[in-house]
């Protein structure tokens, strides 16, 4: 089992709904905490209210760091400022994400790029830099936050799709790489949640649609986090955290012919 107490935990992302959920969850298990995001003024401010709000929680916020993970640059930033202040990340939960809307045919080629770039190049940069580190020392894990958008990619989020199809690839063929050092990779597949996400940008027709997802089919992202904490602590392999990612992966996998409606939807 990962333990959390005392361990060293980096965060991408850490100022969205899935970070702000992650942060008092893991400080409450006692773990130090690195956090990034860009820009990184959100978590300058709410870490101190949350640290003042519950001065109790065992674990602790070593740092908040403004790296722009849309560019290779800003990995290699961030992983030389880990090292710089010599800290040693026990778990990298590769958070960061974004989501674009849309018929590929309208969207704009740089926007989705960037997509790529930041759902799936930059926790493959991230793993591959730390995974070393993890290697050498034969024990850490890296936690991925792909999406059921891993598994079916409906029309308007096909690129979204593409970066979660690619992440959970990545995810399997690193967790047989490291196997053997003892090192552990997660994937957790969520359903929509409610995160900033949900109000993605939206391009061509489907930028016209006013149509809301409907509350009843959204998550509560500490329940989600909640869950991917445990799987966490148990080394598991692969984590469908709410009961729609968890039906949408069985009919994906057993029923595929099932899904087939999904190309008469619109987003």
């Amino acid at each position: 089992m990962s333990q959390l107490a005392a361990a060293t935990v980096l965060i991408t992302g850490a100022g969205g709904g899935f970070g702000q959920a992650l942060i008092p969850q893991l400080l409450a298990k006692g773990s130090h905490l690195i956090l990034t995001d860009h820009p990184a003024a959100q978590l300058s401010t709410q870490v101190p209210k949350l640290e003042a709000a519950a001065p109790e929680l065992p674990g602790k916020v070593l740092a908040c760091l403004d790296m722009d993970l849309a560019h290779a640059a800003g990995c290699d930033q961030l992983y030389a400022a880990i090292q710089q202040m010599e800290l040693v990340p026990d778990i990298v939960i590769n958070n960061a994400g974004i989501a674009l809307v849309g018929n590929m045919v309208d969207m704009p080629t740089d926007r989705w790029r960037t997509m790529m770039q930041v759902n799936l190049l930059t926790p493959m940069q991230l793993s591959s830099r730390f995974a070393a580190d993890m290697m050498a020392r034969r024990q850490g894990h890296i936690v991925n936050i792909s999406s059921l958008a891993g598994w079916i990619a409906p029309p308007g989020l096909t690129a979204y799709g593409a970066s979660k199809y690619g992440l959970r690839g990545f995810s399997e063929g690193l967790r047989y790489e490291l196997a053997t050092y003892d090192v552990k990779v997660t994937t957790v597949y969520p359903f929509f949640s409610r995160t900033p996400l949900l109000q993605s940008p939206r391009f061509g027709s489907l930028a016209e649609s006013d149509k809301a997802l409907p509350a009843a089919l959204t998550t509560d992202p500490q329940k989600i986090m909640a869950k991917t904490i445990r799987a966490i602590e148990r080394n598991q392999a692969e984590v469908f955290p709410d009961q729609f990612a968890w039906l949408g992966q069985g009919i994906k996998r057993y029923f595929p012919f099932a899904l087939n409606w999904l190309g008469q939807l619109k987003v």
